[in-house]
């Protein structure tokens, strides 16, 4: 039985393709041109799979999307809250207008369920009213 190498030559007899140059060092086939034509090459991947993950991204879900809107009036109802207190108090600051400037700006996105933006849009009225009368001070 013959037992054949890689490149086709049996092993424990020198091939004739390869250069030795001493006992303990590597030595590459004359005849590398061929190896490489042999294999194919592959293309790269197409960036199909980055948008489709983009894509997944971008997708917003219901719940979280109220989760947010239920933040965004909570804010709101805080900053008037502190816009009603500095009013009693008789300190005005105009970081709580600004806040509430911020709020209101906050509050223009819908959220999907029609009730809860039925309470936001009260909200942001309540806002804007109060912004106005801000503005007379």
């Amino acid at each position: 039985m013959r037992i054949y190498g890689p490149n086709g030559t049996t092993l424990g007899s020198p091939a004739s393709s390869t250069r030795r140059t001493s006992s303990s060092s590597f030595a590459l086939p004359e005849d590398t041109a061929s190896a490489s034509e042999s294999r194919a090459l592959s293309a790269p991947k197409a960036t199909a799979n980055i948008d489709a993950l983009l894509a997944l991204q971008g997708i917003e879900d219901p719940t979280e999307r109220r989760k947010r809107s239920v933040q965004r009036g909570k804010g709101a109802l805080d900053v008037l809250d502190d816009l009603k207190i500095g009013l009693l108090s008789g300190s005005l600051n105009a970081s709580t207008v600004s806040r509430l400037r911020d709020a209101a700006a906050n509050l223009k996105s819908s959220s999907g369920d029609p009730g809860l933006d039925a309470v936001l849009s009260e909200i942001e009225l309540r806002v804007e009213v109060e912004l106005a009368k801000a503005g007379q001070f």
